[in-house]
């Protein structure tokens, strides 16, 4: 479901949208959909699924590999495409009971939507419901915490530690499949950025459970408050 979908209700006054994401390459296979592997040796070796054995492996393919969250699923129309801000990104809460949280990922879709992502292994028991407040806790916060002035310096951080250049990473991130080579110059960016900034004031989030398997009572948490 995407942000923009007139059938989300509202949700603390914004337009707030939870998702559940199946982890990739570990659900159980059939016969007809099996994964090979066809190996130096010229040889065909079936690539037999596997529950992860950390959480944190999850989360650095999720980092390397941000197309594993499935755009197309999102919005088959115009496929979501994922730009990394800010992985274990610190969330506070500045009330009188001050508090910090840290969000597995923070991702920008192609229209500046924030976009926040939990991961979970099945055998964490904070897979059921305890991961619902905690997901609330940083979609409450966020806004207040985050300012687009933050979220740019992050995602440098980010790009630096990667040794990517940030200015070509987001070109690239804002440039379609079919743009037929058009160019993506300072005003188109500095709209992006603008973007950015009016999702967040008016507290357009998106909010992505993904886990290797998704109980029923997550499920059903996240379709009831959609």
């Amino acid at each position: 479901q995407d942000p923009s979908d007139q059938r989300i209700t509202h949700w603390m006054r914004s337009r707030t949208c939870l998702e559940t994401q199946p982890a990739p390459a570990i659900m159980e296979p059939t016969m007809s959909d099996r994964i090979f592997l066809v190996s130096d040796d010229d040889t065909l070796k079936p690539m037999d699924a596997a529950p992860y054995a950390k959480e944190d492996v999850l989360q650095r393919l999720l980092e390397r590999y941000p197309d594993l969250l499935a755009g197309e699923q999102v919005d088959p129309e115009d496929p979501r495409r994922w730009l990394l801000i800010k992985r274990e990104a610190g969330i506070e809460h500045r009330g009188d009971d001050a508090h910090a949280w840290r969000l597995d990922h923070l991702f920008l879709d192609q229209d500046g939507v924030p976009t926040l992502v939990e991961t979970k292994i099945a055998e964490n028991p904070e897979l059921r419901r305890k991961v619902v407040g905690q997901m609330l806790d940083y979609a409450a916060n966020i806004c207040e915490a985050w300012s687009v002035e933050r979220i740019r310096t992050e995602f440098e951080s980010t790009c630096e530690q990667a040794d990517r250049p940030s200015d070509d990473t987001l070109r690239e991130h804002l440039t379609s499949e079919d743009a037929d080579g058009d160019l993506i110059d300072d005003e188109a960016i500095e709209r992006f950025w603008m973007s950015v900034k009016t999702n967040l004031e008016a507290g357009r989030l998106r909010l992505v459970f993904v886990a290797d398997h998704i109980p029923s009572s997550l499920l059903r948490i996240v379709e009831f408050l959609n």
